[in-house]
């Protein structure tokens, strides 16, 4: 698990075809890897991987063709620059909100726009994700812990503050440019929850609607 409070900016320095899948070198900058172990899992621009190698100013992870799929993985060339976080600890503030590092799909940037000293983006999500997308809930873009603005439709805003646009990768950001999303994890399980006995059903996986609601009591005739 993750807080979504990027810890540095790295860049990635070699990705290496291995048998369909990808191994990737990242170089880690000013994230300390004192503590951390082979197996231990780093987040990537919000993907979460795990340390193979540990040579000393980065690590080895193997990227499989399921992450290739899901995120926007495959935009990163050597020399990219990308956000990083380490797994949290029991000892580890949480600032941002509870995040897996498991992408749930890749949006774009529409369009950037300065608001005094703020940079305000809208974002559009994969329309199967709009649901989950909340204003002033939680979202991560690019592993960053974000609160969300404003919501229409699958488009949502952020407001992003001098601080986070000079820590993270955001300030490359220009419209047509992909991002990882990772919506808020409480809002997954409680879909699924809602399911009841019907989860168990094969292709049960996005039956929630207001008909749904209104069957099982959760809407007032």
């Amino acid at each position: 698990m993750f807080t979504g409070i990027i810890e540095a900016v790295g860049q990635i320095q070699s990705m290496q075809p291995r048998s369909g899948d990808v191994r990737v070198y990242v170089k880690t900058g000013k994230l300390g890897l004192a503590d951390v172990k082979l197996g231990d899992s780093i987040a990537v621009n919000g993907v979460c991987l795990t340390a193979v190698e540990l040579p000393g100013d980065g690590f080895w992870a193997d990227v499989s063709q399921e992450t290739m799929r899901r995120t926007a993985f495959t935009r990163l060339t050597i020399g990219s620059q990308v956000n990083l976080e380490k797994a949290l600890t029991a000892s580890t503030r949480l600032g941002g909100h509870m995040v897996s590092g498991h992408v749930d799909g890749v949006g774009h940037v529409l369009s950037r726009s300065e608001e005094a000293r703020s940079v305000r983006f809208r974002i559009e999500a994969p329309a199967a994700l709009a649901k989950y997308i909340a204003e002033k809930g939680s979202i991560t873009v690019d592993g960053t812990s974000l609160t969300v603005n404003s919501v229409d439709g699958a488009v949502f805003d952020l407001n992003i503050v001098p601080h986070t646009i000079q820590e993270t990768v955001m300030g490359e950001y220009q419209p047509g440019h992909p991002v990882n999303l990772e919506v808020d994890v409480i809002a997954r399980y409680l879909e699924r929850l809602l399911l009841g006995d019907k989860a168990a059903e094969s292709g049960s996986g996005s039956t929630i609607n207001l008909a749904f609601l209104a069957e099982n009591g959760f809407l007032k005739p």
